[in-house]
């Protein structure tokens, strides 16, 4: 391909807010005509990785407007050193359905137990379920 289509496909993958296609879509091409791969498998490549990276950038930004003062999965939760926290249920919680069902849950107890990390790991997994958290402490 020469200069001046590379340049006009640029602009116009600009203009429609295409940066992963920007990024890949020359190494990809190679990739795929070394694999024989004809245009539709290139372009759906192409796609699939352009709704990874969107959607990456998505779950980046809602973590960001949560405005969480760390960011603590449950997965680095030691369930271990609080027995009496319901691994089960925390995990159930996770699954983001108490918010559909527009219930509330409330975390007590004495300092140190946890409370702060579990609820940032519930932020944390409703942000990954395309939902919106805002981030507070009382």
């Amino acid at each position: 391909m020469t200069v001046a289509p590379k340049i006009l496909l640029a602009d116009h993958l600009k203009t429609l807010k295409l940066p992963t296609f920007l990024r890949e879509y020359d190494k990809l091409a190679r990739q795929c005509a070394a694999e024989g791969l004809d245009h539709v498998q290139f372009l759906a490549r192409l796609v699939e990785l352009e709704l990874i990276d969107r959607e990456r950038r998505m779950i980046e930004r809602r973590i960001k407007a949560a405005k969480f003062p760390a960011t603590k999965s449950l997965d680095s939760f030691d369930f271990k050193a609080i027995p009496k926290l319901n691994k089960m249920q925390v995990l159930e919680l996770a699954r983001c359905n108490w918010i559909d069902r527009r219930e509330n849950v409330i975390a007590l107890g004495p300092s140190g137990t946890g409370k702060t990390h579990v609820a940032l790991g519930l932020g944390l997994a409703a942000c990954q379920k395309g939902l919106t958290v805002s981030f507070t402490t009382a």
